[in-house]
């Protein structure tokens, strides 16, 4: 775990979230003090703010435990809910008639949810990189359905998934947003990755990314498996199960 770091940001509390990130801990585990507040500089060019941040004296991290080198949960797809006799199934495999009444039955499902508790939204779907449909949820104050650290849109996403595949028999991959939340955390999570290897590489000396979700685990394995600097393996129990980049 890295005991003291120093960062800047576009603001304090950004500086503060990207010191958080590199040391892996959540913020009632450090203490910080601030050394440049930012803001706008000579002739009105911005300032970027500048954090010292360290480790509280007596802090333990919780649940840690010795790394497990073997990721396969993490890597796996987790947009694949795992339904006793249903058989998985390729988008490719699939008219696209069939792919719009997948759709239409994961949108009757959000729907179903969404509905009683009172959230006035619209669905957009589209398909994903990898051939997955998203269904990305979009209106005012949904705020409620992501969550911190998206832990809530995660559970609202197994739920449909698992909903939607016991409907229509077979195992989709389906992938549930809010209003382009996932998309965004994916560019954040990727410059953590990369920010975190370089330091590895440059250190020789692990470092431990905070605890996250299992799709935000999975970003960062996937981004960084082809890094002949450094390797990535999982540890700890959820929900602070977290990932560690290791030296080669």
């Amino acid at each position: 775990m890295i005991k003291e770091t120093i960062v800047e940001g576009p603001s304090v509390p950004e500086a503060l979230d990207a010191a958080l990130e590199e040391m892996g801990v959540q913020q009632d585990a450090v203490e910080y003090e601030v050394l440049e507040g930012g803001g706008k500089g000579l002739f009105g060019a911005s300032k970027a703010a500048k954090v010292r941040v360290w480790i509280k004296a007596g802090y333990v991290a919780p649940g840690a435990v010795e790394p497990d080198v073997d990721d396969e949960d993490d890597l796996e797809d987790d947009t694949l809910v795992n339904h006793a006799g249903y058989d998985a199934v390729s988008p490719s495999d699939l008219t696209d008639e069939e792919l719009d009444a997948i759709a239409d039955e994961a949108v009757n499902v959000i729907n179903s949810i969404l509905g009683p508790l009172g959230i006035e939204s619209e669905i957009e779907e589209y398909e994903g990189d990898e051939n997955e449909i998203i269904m990305d949820i979009v209106g005012e104050d949904l705020g409620i359905l992501i969550g911190r650290h998206g832990r809530t849109l995660d559970a609202l996403q197994i739920l449909v998934s698992a909903i939607t595949n016991r409907r229509i028999e077979r195992r989709f991959p389906i992938v549930v947003d809010v209003s382009g939340y996932r998309y965004r955390r994916r560019l954040k999570l990727e410059e953590i990755a990369r920010r975190a290897a370089d330091r590895v590489a440059r250190q020789g000396r692990p470092v431990e990314l905070r605890p996250m979700t299992s799709f935000e685990r999975k970003v960062i394995h996937m981004v960084l498996r082809n890094d002949r600097r450094i390797t990535t393996a999982s540890q700890g129990e959820e929900p602070f199960r977290q990932v560690v980049v290791h030296p080669k």
